[in-house]
Formats: structure tokens, sequence, C-alpha cells
């Protein structure tokens, strides 16, 4: 081996791993407390096990992240981003039918709180004393209620939904319905739906008191 090589083959041996960058460890402080809550709690999970899950000092964790409090905010934003684009593109899509659209728009809230079933339930028991936890829902539970009253009153203004209470009214009883439909069920706390119900049975009632009799 030449002296160039032997050379090479010390730095290399030398050379530190490569440190992970700050979205790094954001990310990992995220993915550990996912996971956990997959486990137990929040109220069971600490700092403590965040940082040592995510490799990382705790003095390091508070560099991102205020509290374990925090974390789940971060994670709700997260996935209440990723249910806001899953709904929009599901309505905006072209529908074949009144039903095809609301059943993709109703799979899809689905799908994607209980892709995420341990956080989903964290962040509604959270919800009561954070009001930042609460702040953040509100702010995306009133895109929803938009976006349905939207539909419902141009289903009404074409003729094949009638008159009823007022659109936005509607949207916000369907709505409410729909997440506490799906808590419990995530959660076990009944009574409860089986999950593979849940949106047959939320689609039947939002085509009933949208449309009546049914959708035209």
């Amino acid at each position: 081996m030449s002296n160039g090589e032997d050379d090479a083959a010390v730095r290399a041996r030398g050379r530190r791993p490569a440190r992970p960058s700050g979205d790094d460890r954001e990310q990992a402080i995220l993915a550990t407390a996912e996971r956990l809550l997959e486990e137990r709690p929040l109220s069971a999970i600490s700092v403590d096990d965040l940082a040592r899950g995510a490799g990382i000092s705790r003095p390091t964790f508070y560099f991102y992240f205020a509290s374990k409090d925090a974390v789940l905010l971060s994670l709700l934003d997260r996935v209440v981003t990723e249910a806001d684009a899953a709904l929009r593109a599901a309505f905006d899509a072209p529908a074949g039918s009144p039903r095809e659209g609301w059943q993709r728009a109703i799979s899809t809230y689905h799908a994607t709180f209980r892709a995420h079933r341990a956080l989903t339930v964290a962040c509604a028991e959270a919800r009561p004393a954070s009001p930042e936890v609460r702040a953040l829902w509100g702010e995306v539970f009133e895109r929803w209620v938009q976006r349905c009253a939207t539909v419902i009153e141009a289903e009404r203004a074409r003729g094949a939904a009638p008159a009823g209470p007022p659109a936005r009214d509607l949207a916000v009883a369907l709505l409410s319905m729909n997440e506490r439909v799906l808590y419990g069920s995530l959660s076990g706390d009944g009574p409860a739906l089986a999950e593979p119900d849940v949106v047959p049975v939320l689609l039947r009632v939002w085509l009933t008191a949208v449309y009546g009799e049914g959708p035209r």
C-alpha cells in the first residue's frame, strides 16, 4: 500500500461520524414521541424519555421544544396539515355522484387520523387542558366547516339537496359527529363503532342529513 493510501486509511479511521443536523434532531424527537404514544399516554412520557429516544441530551431537547406539550402540538400540526391537504384534494377532485364525493372526503378523514391513532387520541385528551391544542384544532375545524357548508349550499342551489338548517349549522353538527365517532372508534371509549363500520355509518348519516331521502 502506498503512503497516500496509508494516510487515507488513517484519516478514514479517525473521522468522526457525521453529526445529525438540527432538522434531523427535531424529526427524531417527533418520531420518538409518536412511537412512545403508541405505548403509553403523554402523562407517562418524560422529557428525558424523548431526549433519550432521539439520541440527544435533555438540554439539547430544550433547544428545539419548550416542553413535551410543545412536541405534541407540533405533531398535531403535521397531522392536521396532512388531513387538510387530503380533504382539499378529495373535495376538489371530480366526483361521479354526490355519494362518491362525500364518501371520498369521509374516507380520507378517517384514514388520515387512523394512521396516527395514538396521536389522535392523545390530542383529543389533551385539548380540554391545552389552549394551544384547542386553538389549532379550532382553526382546522373552522376550515372544514366552511368547506362543507360551501358544498351543501352548492347542492341546494342546483336543486339536489332540499332546504334545511343553515348550511354552516349542519356542517358543524355533522363534523362534530365525525369527531366523536372517530375518537370513540380509535380510543375504544364506548359506546363506539367498529372501525370497518365508521365510514359507511357516517356516510349514511351525512347523505340523509344533506339530501333527505338520498342524493339526486
